[in-house]
């Protein structure tokens, strides 16, 4: 909520009875005359036994029964911590309505037996409810006074308020919840409050009693509006011309008339008429400017009835499907069912608008089966691109057993790398309490029919020995979190650590040195693994100590695979799967950039495997060899080449510094530094470890995209010929994912139920922010200007070059 935003309830809206708790009476009673007042002027200790009478006013008339607390005789402080539950409802009040409370004491005579009363009014002079604790003056001898004004009123008068009443007033605050808690500031706080108030009451002498009301309080504040009222009676217009704020009761309600005539203008018969609109070249115009919005955009009222209006001449035009879907009213069966006839008419829709129609806009089940049957028409491999997102999109489906899941199924058993990863991302989401069950139910779909396949002809598995293959991936990573265990437990250096893991592979985990049957690798569901080599599996020198695991292949290979614990990599997972279809949309406009879309497969909350690739950190190598020129002359020396290596690999290093410079931009990567920069010993540079992503930052100051002084320098500097053309491959590859945007904003809007850190703490807001990034308010010719000043921008930034050195520090000492 905004600082200047106010949220409240109206009194009139609230059907429960006036309920407050009496707490306490403080202070000392006056003492009683003893039996021979007569003769002797002593006085006597006062053992009083006392109730409170509470009565409710309205408008100075008498409202109900009094209602009395129970006899209190423990005193002093006397305590009652009693509820009263008046028969009265807060919706039957009125502004001057007032509770008085007298004090009685029953253990003496008539005469001494008032020891005071006080009354208060339920709203305050803002017309708003009163809530938490409210301290009362008791005006000694008298009962409390209900006629308004009264003459009892328990509110110190203001010139006698002191420190005293000021500190108790924060401290009702306080317990409200308006103020921030700071617990070690609260106790000295409330200490230095017990100091002041025993000061006070020694000052005083304790001549004032004060009986502790405790008034019930709301979510949001309360505002009396009386019952059947439109609006708040707003002051008497002065001579000074005040600006009066009163209450729109309308406001967001909708307006009847322009109801009226959206339902005529959307009536069936209409149909007739609007088959044989064409809309004006303005209107045209309209359209086509309402077509080109990216799907985070909502639509207006005017907008929404223009491609109603013309909706059956835009059926040719397969774009406005999902426009045009977003403009029916669902709750109007008549409309709703028109929309569905013209949806099956409608020219057919491409995958990435079928994505759109997954998402939790789209409730109805047939626009959802719709979007299923475009997919249908998608190959296993670009299936596989979204196959994330489409687990994701199981939340938003009205029921457990979908047209969606059964589709994912049924792809699943054709293709044994579709159902591998289906089947760790339907079990990640078994964690979740609120879906859990969707996803089991989408789990046991695939097993259920997994194992009904028979043998194929070809000498394929039956269906049986193929669940059962998928099975033993979840037993291998158990084991490999049992030894995470043992290891960390080891004391001492990482060298000690890599010891007891090659002790344990060679010894009493030797069983996983070579399996019984190979194991389908989780990261290549297609390669058979047939156990683990001891000698060149490692640790990582980290705080969570990650396993570096060489399998061995069965096609007589071998593949290496980092084993996490501990981290949650869901998100590394999105990341490197965007990177990954990045590469294939730039790939399919011929420009390949050699990037590293290397494997990442969380299989659970807080673990998952990442596929390892032989590479240096540029932290390490600017340490090792000064200058990146110098580390890739070792490998690709060139003396005709330009600074003497070949000119394959320095454009292999330039077109991946352009690649990941454009998507670490467009999804907002943070936290880089020269640790997380990685390269390859043929020139190709990548990016790991995403743990802020859309924009988020640990870093002050970040630059846009990650471009350091080093990876200029290899390019021959910000003049160079070579420089000249990194910039070139940035803006022709932006442009070229600009195009895509729509297909990439639907992925990650079909990711905002996901448990993923960045997007799970506020979707909306992560998803603005992407779109931000394709600046789609640009043409390509003024993208290439804007995106040339955003890398001159980078590379001048000078402060992140302070961070990187903080960094080696820290790594240093780690």
């Amino acid at each position: 909520m905004s600082g200047n935003e106010f949220r409240f309830f109206l009194s009139c809206d609230i059907n429960l009875p006036v309920t407050f708790s009496i707490e306490k009476l403080e202070g000392n009673l006056p003492p009683i005359n003893s039996p021979n007042s007569e003769t002797d002027s002593t006085t006597e200790e006062r053992r009083a036994e006392l109730y409170v009478e509470c009565t409710l006013y309205i408008d100075g008339a008498p409202f109900g029964l009094p209602t009395r607390t129970r006899l209190e005789s423990t005193g002093p402080p006397y305590c009652w911590n009693e509820l009263v539950t008046l028969s009265t409802k807060y919706r039957d009040l009125t502004v001057h309505s007032q509770i008085a409370l007298t004090v009685w004491d029953v253990s003496c005579g008539k005469d001494e037996g008032l020891i005071g009363g006080a009354t208060i009014l339920l709203f305050n002079s803002k017309k708003q409810l009163k809530t938490g604790k409210q301290k009362l003056r008791l005006w000694p001898g008298k009962e409390a006074d209900g006629s308004f004004p009264t003459t009892t009123p328990g509110k110190v008068p203001r010139h006698e308020r002191g420190e005293l009443e000021r500190l108790e007033k924060l401290e009702n605050k306080y317990e409200r919840g308006q103020i921030q808690r700071v617990d070690w500031l609260d106790r000295l706080t409330i200490k230095a409050k017990e100091r002041i108030k025993e000061r006070e009451s020694s000052k005083n002498g304790g001549s004032h009693l004060y009986l502790v009301v405790d008034f019930c309080s709301f979510e949001h504040r309360v505002v009396f509006q009386e019952s059947g009222a439109n609006f708040l009676l707003p002051s008497p217009i002065t001579s000074t011309n005040e600006i009066v704020i009163v209450w729109d009761p309308e406001v967001g309600k909708i307006n009847p008339s322009e109801h009226k005539q959206l339902k005529l203008a959307r009536s069936l018969t209409r149909g007739i008429i609007d088959r044989d609109l064409k809309p004006s070249s303005n209107e045209r115009k309209s359209i086509q400017r309402i077509l080109k919005y990216p799907p985070t955009r909502t639509l207006s009222g005017d907008e929404r009835q223009l491609l109603w209006k013309f909706r059956f001449s835009l059926m040719s035009e397969k774009r406005a499907l999902t426009k045009f879907l977003r403009c029916v009213e669902w709750s109007d069966v008549q409309e709703a069912k028109q929309a569905l006839e013209l949806m099956g008419k409608w020219e057919m829709i491409d995958v990435c608008d079928a994505l759109e129609l997954l998402s939790p806009l789209f409730e109805s089940e047939e626009v959802r089966a719709y979007a299923v049957s475009v997919l249908e028409r998608a190959d296993d491999e670009e299936l596989q691109c979204y196959l994330l997102q489409l687990v994701q999109a199981l939340r938003f489906e009205r029921s457990d057993k979908s047209r969606l899941s059964h589709f994912l199924v049924e792809r699943a058993l054709r293709n044994i790398e579709f159902a591998s990863f289906l089947r760790w991302y339907v079990a990640v989401e078994l964690h979740d309490p609120a879906y859990a069950k969707r996803f089991y139910c989408t789990h046991e779909i695939l097993e259920e029919n997994m194992i009904k396949l028979a043998a194929g002809v070809n000498g394929d598995e039956d269906g049986f020995k193929l669940w059962q293959s998928l099975v033993r991936q979840t037993e291998l990573t158990a084991q490999l979190c049992s030894i995470m265990r043992d290891v960390r437990n080891v004391r001492g250096n990482t060298q000690k650590k890599i010891e007891k893991l090659r002790q344990l592979l060679s010894g009493l985990l030797s069983e996983l040195t070579y399996f019984e049957e190979p194991i389908r690798s989780p990261l290549a569901p297609n390669v058979l693994i047939t156990g683990i080599v001891p000698s060149e599996s490692s640790i990582f020198k980290s705080a969570l100590h990650p396993l570096r695991l060489t399998f061995r292949a069965a096609n007589g290979g071998n593949c290496k695979i980092i084993f996490k614990k501990g981290d949650d990599i869901r998100q590394d997972q999105l990341v490197v799967q965007m990177v990954s279809l990045m590469d294939r949309l730039l790939k399919l406009e011929n420009l390949d950039l050699h990037l590293t879309p290397y494997q990442v497969l969380a299989t659970g909350q807080d673990e998952g495997m990442l596929e390892f690739i032989p590479s240096r950190s540029l932290a390490q190598i600017l340490s090792e060899h000064r200058s990146i020129i110098s580390y890739l002359q070792k490998f690709h020396s060139d003396e005709h080449g330009p600074f003497g290596i070949t000119a394959t690999c320095l454009e292999t290093f330039i077109k991946s510094c352009a690649g990941y410079s454009v998507i670490t931009y467009i999804l907002g990567i943070g936290d880089r530094h020269l640790d997380n920069l990685l390269l390859r010993d043929d020139g190709r540079l990548f990016h790991v470890d995403f743990g802020f992503i859309l924009g988020r930052d640990p870093k002050p100051f970040p630059p846009p995209m990650k471009l350091c002084k080093e990876m200029v320098e290899a390019m021959g500097g910000a003049e160079s010929q070579y420089y000249t053309r990194f910039k070139s491959y940035c803006c022709e590859a932006y442009n070229i994912l600009r195009k895509s945007s729509n297909l990439i904003l639907n992925l990650f809007h079909l990711m905002a139920g996901s448990n993923i850190p960045d997007i799970a703490s506020d979707p909306e807001k992560g998803i603005l922010k992407l779109q931000e990034k394709f600046r789609l308010d640009l043409d390509d010719e003024a993208c290439i200007h804007f995106f040339q000043d955003l890398i001159n921008e980078s590379v001048s930034a000078l402060f992140p070059q302070m961070v990187e050195t903080i960094h080696r520090w820290a790594q240093y000492w780690r």
